[in-house]
């Protein structure tokens, strides 16, 4: 990835050319295009290049706004443009977020939930440490997790430790950040992973050399960070900045744009040695939940950052060439979040025909009463559930040795397991049901 030379701007031009921009009509802006992109399009009838890239700077002036806790290295503030792309991605993002509810008369139930919950953590924990370079399968990584295995290798310790700082931001999602919760967190993020461990969990000193940000296949620093001195007080600022509760109308900020934000200015400060994408991946996460976003939780945003990973490298130079534009890094941000919950309704989608199958299989394909069909769908939506010859009496108002005879026929069929609690005889669902009730057919 190269880096860029600055944009140009209106001094390449001389002043009457200005002033018959600022005439011109505004031309449409909905790519919201750099100029390494527009010096090589044909530019609209009547514009240069050049004139094409400021009358579009123009457009976007009037909707510019200022953030001053997100510094250029310049000290200059980070400039955000209000465009119509991101009204649009936000209003979506909102309605994905917020109306996909996840309750028992859908694919997750309290068991169900829990157990995608767990399977969504550990797949941004192995993807956010493939993106920063770790070589594992998806299985064998998951294997891992399960299985509480301890890793093998760094790359394996990379992903047990994003695994566990995911679980740890869940329980920060209630807690203002402070700086000691992100040294806490880029501890988890890297321990056991770096060559020299004193760098866990603290930033960069003065007396070291700041670590560059390389574009390893040209062997060429592409970016250099703020000065380690600067850290201290432009990390504070960025703290200030996440934990804005957006009280003053005239500086409101939207939630999911302020956790992109953060996630862009962390990395973009890059504090530590090592573990600064995973750190600001991390704080979105953070932000967004305690925002109130609580099926964020459930999507991965590294995973399509893996496919995106040359858009997002390329919308950091776009931003530090345009005089801190973070409007690239933004849409870019808000395409990948927009491709994780779409993988997320797939995964529902995809649930709920396999339930509505399995619905199927239950009515028609097993030899079963209308009570024995009942327990069992209800079996699929709780693993853990317990029943009893009273329970299940109750619950369809049967005596309690027609209620043995059903749960032994379920036994006897494999879909239900027996045991004694005490001197109670107690059923529990079998081990792999859906794969037992999909295997047995009349």
């Amino acid at each position: 990835m190269k880096s860029f030379s600055s944009t140009p701007d209106f001094d390449q031009l001389p002043v009457a050319s200005v002033i018959e921009l600022i005439r011109g009509a505004e031309i449409d802006d909905h790519d919201y295009l750099h100029w390494e992109q527009i010096r090589y399009r044909t530019p609209p009838p009547g514009l240069s290049n050049l004139e094409w890239w400021l009358r579009l700077k123009l457009t976007r002036r009037a909707g510019v706004r200022e953030l001053p806790e997100l510094l250029a290295i310049n000290q200059k503030p980070a400039q955000l443009s209000r465009h119509s792309r991101i009204d649009a991605a936000l209003a979506r993002i909102d309605r994905g977020l917020g109306v996909l509810a996840m309750t028992d008369d859908q694919p997750f139930s309290a068991q169900t939930r829990d157990q995608y919950l767990v399977s969504s953590l550990m797949e941004e924990a192995i993807h956010s440490s493939i993106f920063e370079g770790a070589v594992s399968t998806r299985q064998v990584a998951k294997d891992m997790l399960r299985d509480a295995r301890a890793p093998l290798s760094r790359d394996e310790q990379m992903i047990l430790n994003n695994y566990r700082a995911m679980q740890r931001i869940r329980e920060l999602r209630d807690h203002n950040l402070s700086v000691d919760l992100v040294l806490e967190l880029h501890r988890i993020l890297t321990e056991g992973t770096l060559d020299d461990e004193d760098q866990a969990g603290r930033f960069q000193r003065s007396d070291e050399v700041r670590v560059n940000v390389v574009d390893h296949r040209l062997h060429r620093v592409v970016y250099s960070p703020p000065r380690a001195d600067e850290l201290p007080r432009r990390l504070e600022a960025l703290i200030g900045f996440a934990n804005a509760n957006d009280t003053d109308d005239r500086r409101y900020l939207h939630p999911v744009l302020r956790a992109i934000l953060l996630h862009f200015q962390l990395a973009y400060d890059h504090p530590f040695a090592d573990g600064n994408g995973r750190t600001a991946r991390a704080l979105f996460y953070w932000a967004m939940l305690r925002n109130g976003y609580w099926l964020t939780e459930f999507i991965s945003i590294s995973r399509p950052l893996i496919r995106k990973r040359s858009d997002y490298e390329r919308a950091y130079l776009f931003v530090e060439s345009d005089h801190q534009n973070v409007t690239y890094f933004v849409l870019q941000q808000l395409q990948v979040i927009e491709i994780a919950i779409a993988e997320l309704q797939d995964y529902v989608r995809i649930k709920q025909a396999e339930q509505q199958q399995l619905s199927d299989a239950l009515r028609r394909d097993l030899d079963l009463n209308v009570r024995q069909r009942a327990l069992l769908a209800h079996a699929l939506r709780n693993p853990e559930a317990v029943y009893t010859h009273e329970s299940h009496g109750n619950s369809h108002q049967i005596s309690v040795p027609t209620a043995r005879a059903d749960l032994l026929s379920l036994v006897d069929a494999k879909l239900l397991t027996l045991a004694r609690r005490g001197k109670r005889i107690v059923y529990r669902p079998a081990r792999q049901l859906e794969l037992r009730i999909r295997g047995k057919k009349r």
